[in-house]
């Protein structure tokens, strides 16, 4: 089983930016893909981006333009740069591996 844990949230002004970081235990290179969704309270969990092993990312609408996933292989990390944010960005935000592992969830909260 894969272990992942993310880090990188917190309390930040709308408009404001935060990074967060997913610390995978294994390899990362031959994961497809890797993801970040986010559960808002009251809300199912939903996808906010995924990066596959082919180079292919995709994000929701909602954070088009705003939100960047990145893999950095030989450091087994996924990233998720989050700017411009919006009150509807708060969130646990939560890092996937192949379809199958989950890590513990960060909270991020924005501020209006």
């Amino acid at each position: 089983q894969v272990q992942l844990v993310e880090s990188g949230g917190g309390l930040v002004q709308a408009g404001g930016s935060l990074r967060l970081s997913c610390a995978v235990s294994r390899s990362i290179s031959s994961i497809n893909p890797m993801a970040w969704y986010r559960q808002a309270p009251g809300k199912q969990r939903e996808l906010v981006a995924y990066s596959t092993t082919g180079g292919s990312i995709n994000y929701a609408d909602s954070v088009k333009g705003r939100f960047t996933i990145s893999r950095d292989n030989a450091k087994n990390t996924v990233y998720l740069q989050m700017n411009s944010l919006k009150s509807e960005d708060t969130a646990v935000y939560y890092c996937n591996a192949g379809l199958k592992d989950w890590g513990q969830g960060t909270q991020v909260t924005v501020s209006s």
